[in-house]
């Protein structure tokens, strides 16, 4: 697939991994950050985080707590959607830099007792891709074009769309080419924008292209694969009308003809012999948003992926008897298959927990106004807690440890979002959580890089930045960091599959995993519980006296009763 000189990667052998950390297990609890490289470190001053930068900044995610680094793509890409269309899998985009840089990366995260897991794209690819340009300039009849999903035209003269799926980013999920003789021809299928056509997974050579490229970037040395729109890929045979236009979000509540069909199982079998030839114990993590957990759990059944992001529990209001449901629900629906649960707040497609916290319930994941700052960041640090408590897996996302609102009031001029600019579909108000980071109080983009960012940061974000959190007594960045040191030393957190609820007052989470006990108050107010012991940490305010707790409103405690 690469058309480009470009120099081959050397196998990562057994010994270039060594440094990192081999326990057994290990994804089953553990800690994964999500690195948007775009937004995460500029090393050149071009206004555009990279590898380089990001690999600068390895020994910060390190002394963070954190066990894995996500990356966000950076494969050779229009960036019609941010990187998730993708031209070349075995190449880096020159603005993120090179397969050496790359490499480098890998090698050092490892030295430093870091996993690398990398994005893959298999749904789609982006229209610049090479097969897609070849089955364009060949015209209908091209064997390339059967490697997507292209079809005639309904209507007398092949004027309408051959159904009616509508995109995810908003209008016809459809668009018509014009053949190379210059006349109107055939349509081709994109559940998402125009530039990025669904690829055909019934023909053979897009197996086998996937194939080669998991080995790829396996003998790169990652330690694993997030599977974007892992629920999609595989398609509804006849490609039937929808009818209804309620399920075109991501997250609906049923299977479409072209979202979590049965048949994406198979593809996942056959890959997942692939990564168990590999030693290290790499990973699949499926973005599979599924109608039900039950439904996710399909995913991780023992001969196929590892992990599914548990989109139910992101989608949770701040509210305990939301919460307790969904937790129990998602323990539940991983316990038969043997997967861990995975936890999130917040990711690169949502708006920030601290900002959808800060508003009333009901509002969606996708959320324009600012609402109450103070209330979002403490509801914020609270969730965070009580997320890090559960059995399983979670997931942070970057800056979220700074306590990083959305950015809702960016110009229009500015946004980047595809989906913004088309019409319903997501919102398409994606940019201000990709808003790059602030880690320094002062100077050009406080931090980030010497030459600005690509979306403007806002006023005020230094106060926010790494420097001015370090060391700072019950700052988030510290929150997150004492967090993750005390969940790595108390034996009962992390790797399970169940919780023992305890009674507590209305609005009140308190559950128990052997002498861990964690309580979130989810109420405005403060509430009286039983002390359980010695406080590990807390995220807000906490009196005790004669054997009992006063915790503060949208607080979440930690104690030991050993």
């Amino acid at each position: 697939m690469s058309q480009h000189p470009a120099p081959a990667p050397t196998p990562t052998t057994d010994s270039a991994v060594a440094t990192v950390a081999r326990r057994r297990d290990w994804w089953r609890d553990a800690v994964i950050y999500q690195v948007y490289p775009r937004s995460f470190a500029d090393s050149n001053g071009d206004g555009m985080g990279d590898l380089e930068g990001i690999r600068s900044r390895l020994p910060y995610l390190r002394d963070l707590g954190v066990d894995a680094v996500w990356l966000s793509p950076f494969y050779a890409s229009p960036q019609a959607d941010a990187g998730y269309d993708v031209a070349d899998y075995r190449a880096v985009d020159p603005m993120f830099g090179t397969l050496l840089d790359a490499d480098a990366l890998i090698r050092d995260a490892h030295a430093l007792g870091l996993r690398i897991i990398v994005d893959l794209v298999p749904n789609h690819s982006s229209d610049q891709h090479e097969w897609f340009k070849r089955a364009l300039a060949e015209g209908p009849g091209s064997s390339l074009r059967e490697r997507y999903h292209f079809r005639p035209g309904k209507g007398e003269n092949g004027e309408l769309p051959p159904n009616d799926w509508e995109s995810i980013f908003g209008g016809p999920a459809w668009t018509r080419v014009t053949e190379p003789d210059g006349t109107p021809g055939e349509w081709y299928l994109h559940l998402f924008a125009p530039e990025q056509p669904d690829f055909n997974w019934e023909h053979p050579a897009v197996g086998d292209e996937f194939r080669s490229i998991l080995r790829f970037w396996l003998d790169m040395g990652v330690d694993g694969f997030r599977i974007d729109v892992a629920h999609g890929m595989v398609k509804a045979e006849g490609l039937p009308d929808l009818g209804s236009h309620d399920e075109m979000r991501l997250l609906g509540n049923d299977v479409t003809p072209f979202f979590d069909q049965d048949g994406v199982h198979d593809i996942y079998r056959q890959w997942r012999l692939i990564l168990d030839e590999y030693s290290g114990e790499r990973i699949f993590v499926a973005e599979a948003w599924t109608p039900t957990v039950e439904r996710t759990a399909n995913y991780v059944r023992p001969d196929e992926l590892h992990q599914a992001f548990n989109f139910q529990y992101l989608a949770t209001h701040w509210d305990a008897a939301e919460l307790r449901e969904v937790v129990d629900r998602t323990l539940d629906s991983m316990r038969p298959v043997g997967a861990p649960a995975t936890w999130v707040l917040s990711n690169h497609d949502v708006t920030r927990h601290a900002t959808r916290f800060a508003n009333p319930a009901g509002l969606g994941t996708q959320i324009r106004e600012a609402g109450d700052r103070e209330l979002g960041l403490r509801r914020a640090r609270a969730a965070t807690l009580l997320m890090l408590a559960l059995p399983g897996s979670a997931y942070v996302y970057q800056g979220e440890e700074l306590g990083l609102p959305d950015v809702v009031d960016l110009p229009d001029e500015v946004r980047q979002d595809p989906a913004y600019f088309r019409g319903a579909g997501q919102d398409g108000f994606r940019d201000g959580c990709r808003v790059p980071i602030p880690w320094t109080r002062e100077g050009s983009s406080y931090g980030f890089g010497a030459g600005g960012s690509w979306l403007p940061q806002p006023e005020g974000w230094g106060e926010l930045s790494v420097e001015a959190q370090t060391g700072v007594p019950g700052s988030t960045l510290e929150l997150y960091r004492s967090a993750l040191a005390v969940r790595r030393e108390q034996a009962d957190l992390g790797a399970g599959d169940a919780v023992e609820w305890l009674t507590a007052p209305e609005g009140v989470l308190a559950f128990r995993r052997g002498d861990f006990v964690c309580v979130a108050n989810t109420t405005g107010a403060p509430v009286t519980v039983p002390a359980h012991g010695r406080v590990l940490i807390t995220s807000g305010e906490v009196e005790e006296t004669g054997g009992e707790a006063v915790v503060a409103a949208d607080t979440t405690v930690w104690w030991t009763t050993a």
